[in-house]
């Protein structure tokens, strides 16, 4: 882990109450999966390049949006449980960063002003919800608002079991207001149980993803793939691009290590659409090496969170600014020059 990730991390426990650290860090089942995410992009060694002109090194992405990084923000829920900003700060901290930024269905903030802060390209978190006229109205907000891709998670039919946590659907500081932040506005008249019309529906399918494209009128990417025969049906039913996910290891324990479906997954869908990936990831050399395996793009979630509990903004940025720094560093002394130059010639798991 990148020393800095550590210090934040570290920060952040002393300050966080010990029952939403316990939410944020835990994982599902005995949290085998958690335990492997990192360790998975640890075994990759690196075979460098030489004699490439890398005097002027570039992480430049532009993937439904432009930005200055590949690293960014994974979709997380709550961030005003770990600072008094929310989103907000988050998404000011990944623009001053120039990185992308995913903003949750669940946000403690309202979409307007995360966009606001973000003040450029951004993608939006889907929830199919039990009441789906709640989510068409999330989704068609995100969009008037100015996101540029759709990020359907398709990994949560229902929550995962997670052992460190008491039986309860939500953690403990959260109040109702807070949760219902930008689903308040959209929630029928009539509805019984508001817990029950918010949570996630249990029976998705490939035909939702042409209904968040129409309901949006953007690009959407499917969350939580981890098999090359799902990714490859995603995309024959519209998908703009698949994310290689098992949710941080918070829904099915002894899931592979994204680190170990995303081979499979770039070989399967080739050139046809982008592929993203999540978990694990610590440092830049995890990056270098899920980018030359294939991704166009890293996402981050816990740390995110480590560095908005530590410092809000600036330390969302300075984690950022730092994890690419990093990555740039690696990519020069790897003969890359470029994102495209990365190849998976570069990576071996031996």
């Amino acid at each position: 882990m990148h020393e800095q990730l550590r210090q934040l991390r570290d920060r952040a426990e002393q300050i966080v109450a010990a029952d939403m650290w316990s939410y944020l860090n835990r994982g599902s089942g005995d949290e085998r999966t958690v335990q492997e995410a990192h360790d998975a992009w640890d075994r990759y060694r690196l075979r460098p390049r030489v004699l490439r002109d890398v005097a002027q090194v570039s992480t430049a992405v532009d993937l439904f949006g432009r930005w200055r990084t590949p690293i960014g923000v994974a979709p997380t829920a709550f961030h005003a449980l770990l600072h008094a900003d929310g989103e907000v700060a988050t998404g000011a901290g990944a623009s001053a960063a120039g990185a992308p930024m995913v903003v949750s269905s669940r946000a403690t903030r309202r979409i307007e002003e995360v966009a606001a802060a973000v003040g450029g390209p951004w993608w939006f978190q889907v929830y199919l919800m039990r009441e789906r006229a709640i989510t068409g109205a999330l989704i068609e907000r995100a969009a008037a608002a100015g996101a540029t891709a759709m990020v359907l998670t398709a990994d949560t039919p229902y929550v995962g079991h997670r052992a460190r946590s008491a039986a309860r659907s939500r953690p403990l500081p959260l109040s109702d207001e807070q949760a219902l932040t930008n689903m308040r506005d959209h929630l029928p008249a009539d509805v019984a149980d508001i817990w029950d019309a918010i949570d996630q529906r249990a029976d998705l399918s490939l035909a939702d993803i042409a209904w968040v494209a129409e309901t949006s009128g953007l690009p959407v990417l499917v969350k939580g793939v981890l098999r090359t025969d799902d990714a490859l049906a995603c995309v024959e039913a519209g998908a703009s691009g698949i994310w290689v996910s098992n949710h941080g290891g918070r829904q099915l324990d002894r899931a592979v290590p994204t680190a170990a479906a995303l081979p499979e997954i770039v070989a399967a869908v080739g050139d046809s659409v982008p592929v993203v990936v999540d978990g694990g990831v610590r440092d830049g050399f995890d990056a270098l090496t899920a980018l030359a395996l294939g991704a166009r793009a890293v996402m981050l979630g816990r740390p995110i969170m480590w560095a908005l509990a530590a410092g809000g903004r600036d330390a969302v940025s300075a984690t950022l600014i730092e994890l690419t720094a990093e990555l740039r560093h690696a990519m020069g002394l790897a003969g890359a020059a470029q994102l495209a130059d990365l190849a998976g010639s570069m990576v071996t798991g031996r």
